[in-house]
């Protein structure tokens, strides 16, 4: 040390500020190096340190999976792809059929030990031919028994896993236990095997259509009430085999059906071997749980055993209307009966009292509620008993009183009534008489002062509904050049496509455009208008109209 302190002493000042220069270069190069070695120990550290954190997040991450998978329905395996396919994972929540993955791992157990019998020869050949094919992916449902014996069926959907020289090294899937949606699946098809059943041997014709009312599906009884085969139906549409005028029908109410989810109607389709058949049908749309078009369903019955019932019936009732319209001096009478059926359940009827002192002329017009059949056999009795009592002595509320009586014994229990308006002209005294039994009131209209006279404002109970009830009877003056007219409420309450009353306006107006006309016309100028009005559209109700022109010549 003094050695060298010696040898410093003797040096020159210039050689010395070298010799320090030259040391502090050393250590600034030192110096450096610590700051590089000191950010190189910590970037390793923080280095280290985010390694652990990624472990740790890893390890939590495969936790929570493992704990998602244990606890999730779904079974997960991997097997080896080549020969003995050895089963190299899978998952503890194998358990839920008894299980444990130890025994599988193990080799203990072989996954084909536990497939059902009946599924095993099935489910081998599939694999078989799934690998042949080398597919990727492949799905299978079969049933397995569990630990305690129970059958269960499983969903297996395995994939294909490749090195990167894309030779196979695993099947790996999912198992997932679906025993409820089979039992539903079998529930459905039971279902659905019994409905086809019932649909199939049914004796009335079932179709369903879609959207645009073309056949895609129809029984047997439809095919065999048409005369064709299924495969001439299926792609038409109904109308296709109707007659002209029910196709005209269809079409004027085509919207009308379509925005209704029930509809009941009648039709006429044609055979194959051409003669027609009549038909009942009732239709309906189909909905799933939310509301959304499924198809329209109808189901149709060849009606014509009852039609042959029906006109008979028809024919009857109209053997018993009148023969035309009484001639009464002073006097313009019309008379129509439209049933909307072949046999209807309304009656008009004209009863003369040919007195040569004072001849007298009663109108009656009734409505059996309802129409049909049974409604034209209880407006059959109801006429005999009107003509039977208005051939002896009495007033209008005298022969309307017994009548109800009479008809109270017939209809009871049933439900059924009758409403009537029986007028009793008075051509010496230029007078009417009236009773008004539930019936809309007739209308007096006078061309002269333009205006209308309802008769009955005041209305007694339908006939057959109390057996006691009294009716009384009403009296207005007549003047030449007035019209009485009787309706039934079919004429009223007719509806357009839109579904819109005819109503009495509308009828009124009818009666004041025509008033110079005679009777019959005045009469056909209402039935027409109804006509046009509901489009030409089968009627809903009977309909009926008696006009009366009093005071009238043919001058």
């Amino acid at each position: 040390m003094v050695e060298d302190m010696t040898k410093d002493h003797d040096k020159t000042q210039d050689e010395l500020i070298i010799e320090l220069a030259e040391l502090r270069a050393k250590l600034s190069v030192s110096d450096d190096a610590l700051t590089r070695f000191k950010e190189e120990q910590a970037a390793g550290k923080v280095a280290c340190t985010t390694e652990i954190e990624q472990l740790r997040e890893a390890r939590e991450t495969l936790g929570l999976a493992s704990l998602i998978v244990e606890n999730s329905p779904a079974v997960l395996f991997r097997r080896e792809a080549a020969e003995g396919s050895k089963l190299v994972y899978v998952s503890e929540n194998l358990n839920q059929w008894g299980y444990s993955s130890e025994e599988f791992l193990s080799g203990t157990r072989m996954f084909r030990d536990i497939v059902h019998p009946d599924d095993f020869e099935r489910l081998r050949d599939e694999i078989v031919h799934y690998k042949e094919a080398d597919v990727e992916e492949y799905a299978q449902e079969y049933r397995i028994k569990t630990a305690d014996g129970e059958v269960r069926w499983i969903s297996d959907e395995t994939s294909v896993v490749r090195d990167e020289k894309g030779e196979k090294l695993f099947n790996q899937g999912v198992l997932m236990d679906i025993s409820s949606r089979k039992k539903v699946e079998e529930a459905l098809a039971q279902s659905e095997f019994k409905f086809r059943r019932t649909i199939e041997g049914a004796g009335e014709g079932y179709l369903l259509l879609d959207g645009d009312l073309v056949i895609m599906e129809v029984n047997d009884a439809y095919c065999r009430m048409l005369g064709y085969e299924r495969e001439e139906l299926l792609g038409k549409r109904p109308s296709d085999f109707a007659t002209l005028e029910y196709q005209r029908y269809l079409e004027l109410n085509r919207e009308r059906f379509l925005s209704q989810d029930y509809r009941r109607f009648e039709g006429s389709m044609v055979h194959k071997d051409g003669h027609v058949v009549p038909v009942l049908v009732n239709a309906n749309t189909l909905r799933d749980a939310e509301g959304e078009f499924i198809g329209n369903v109808a189901f149709v019955t060849d009606i014509t055993e009852q039609k042959k019932g029906i006109e008979l019936a028809g024919e009857v009732q109209k053997s018993l209307q009148p023969d035309g319209p009484p001639n009464f001096p002073g006097l313009d009478v019309a008379g129509s009966s439209v049933a909307s059926e072949i046999a209807g359940g309304d009656y008009y009827d004209y009863l003369e009292d040919r007195d040569p002192e004072n001849p007298t002329l009663s109108v009656a017009v009734g409505d059996i509620s309802g129409h049909g059949v049974d409604a034209a056999l209880l407006m059959t009795t109801a006429r005999g008993f009107l003509r039977m009592r208005a051939a002896q002595p009495g007033s209008p509320a005298q022969i309307i009183t017994e009548m109800n009586r009479h008809l109270a014994d017939d209809l009871d229990g049933s439900g059924r009534f009758m409403t009537m308006f029986y007028l009793k002209l008075d051509l010496e005294n230029n007078s009417v008489k009236w009773v008004r039994a539930g019936h809309d009131p007739a209308m007096i209209y006078c061309p002269v002062a333009d205006c209308f006279t309802e008769l009955g404002s005041a209305s007694s109970l339908p006939l057959g509904v109390i057996k006691d009830s009294s009716y009384e009877e009403q009296d207005n003056e007549l003047h030449p050049g007035q019209i009485i007219a009787i309706g039934t409420d079919g004429i009223w309450e007719a509806r357009s496509p839109a579904g819109e009353m005819f109503g009495k306006e509308r009828f009124k107006d009818v009666l004041r455009t025509h008033a110079k006309e005679c009777a019959n016309d005045i009469m056909d100028a209402v039935f027409e208008a109804v006509r046009v009005y509901t489009g030409g559209a089968k009627a809903d109700d009977d309909i009926t109209l008696v006009v009366v022109k009093y005071g009238f010549t043919d001058e």
